[in-house]
């Protein structure tokens, strides 16, 4: 497998990222004989299919994975002081996965004009979807058609402005409103469980528009209608909403969680609604991701 490098945003420095399930990642997408074999066969079978994600995460939820937590931590270098609650708290593995943190440990971007990082990820930012050649991998495309499955908004932020967020199972796994808004009622679209990990994407870029996926369009007073889109991965089964359709959020509110893996977030923005911030315009135009945190600056409004 090859080494995934990105730039943490915080320190400017360039890090190896640890891989979670290295092995596994290795056996199903490096490009060997054997991979390419469990590729065609196996992994179709286990990604379409939710039972075994399920499966997996059943166990995660179970009092006997709490022993996991402690080498995890250590091994994946964890702070524990950002935790609300103590790691002796957490009943089971999944537990301590969707742990909330201290609020003064994500401080909130406050000027209004100003959106935040949804989440703790790697992220990429595309000011115009149309314009970057970063989607053709193999020949094969990103379709805004297949990811929305709807042709009518596919249409409406296909010269809009997209952010990829990659979340791993180091991160913490709660997501937030970019900015003040009012979401709406979110639409679920059933699909596959691909890992997102960058080897797959460079592989098959079509898993963001094949897995399972929930779209919420958020009414907002700077940035117009975007599109906030959780998108779920391997032993990512339940996508998990804790706010309220029509209600009124601000920045930095929890919108919800993801269950035990790894998983990913799409934003879409109208046409010329953002600017984002230079640093990780930079860091994208490279394709090179940053590792950036919940309430960092995404970007300010154009109008």
């Amino acid at each position: 497998m090859s080494k995934i490098i990105y730039l943490d945003r915080l320190t400017k420095e360039k890090r190896e990222e640890k891989v979670y399930g290295k092995f596994f990642i290795d056996l199903l997408y490096k490009d060997t004989f054997l991979s390419r074999v469990i590729s065609f066969f196996i992994l179709p079978l286990t990604a379409r299919f939710s039972f075994f994600s399920k499966l997996y995460g059943f166990f995660q939820k179970r009092s006997m994975s709490r022993h996991k937590i402690i080498p995890f931590i250590k091994k994946f270098d964890v702070d524990t002081s950002e935790f609300l609650e103590p790691v002796s708290s957490f009943y089971s593995f999944n537990d301590f996965f969707i742990r909330r943190l201290k609020p003064e440990a994500r401080p909130i971007i406050q000027e209004e004009n100003r959106a935040v990082l949804p989440t703790d990820a790697r992220y990429l930012v595309f000011p115009n979807v149309r314009e970057f050649p970063h989607f053709f991998v193999k020949g094969k495309k990103f379709s805004l058609k297949e990811l929305l499955k709807n042709e009518e908004l596919a249409n409406k932020y296909q010269a809009g402005s997209m952010v990829i967020a990659r979340l791993c199972p180091v991160d913490y796994h709660r997501f937030h409103f970019p900015c003040r808004a009012t979401p709406g009622q979110p639409q679920l679209i059933n699909g596959a469980l691909f890992s997102v990990n960058p080897v797959a994407l460079k592989r098959n870029i079509k898993i963001l528009s094949e897995n399972k996926r929930v779209i919420t369009m958020l009414a907002t007073s700077h940035f117009g209608n975007l599109l906030y889109i959780e998108i779920g991965a391997t032993h990512v089964g339940s996508i998990h909403q804790t706010f309220q359709a029509h209600k009124m959020y601000e920045k930095g509110d929890e919108k919800g969680y993801f269950s035990f893996g790894g998983s990913c977030l799409i934003l879409l923005f109208e046409p010329n609604r953002i600017r984002f911030d230079q640093d990780l315009l930079e860091s994208s135009a490279r394709s090179q991701e940053v590792r950036g945190l919940m309430g960092q600056s995404l970007g300010s409004s154009i109008h």
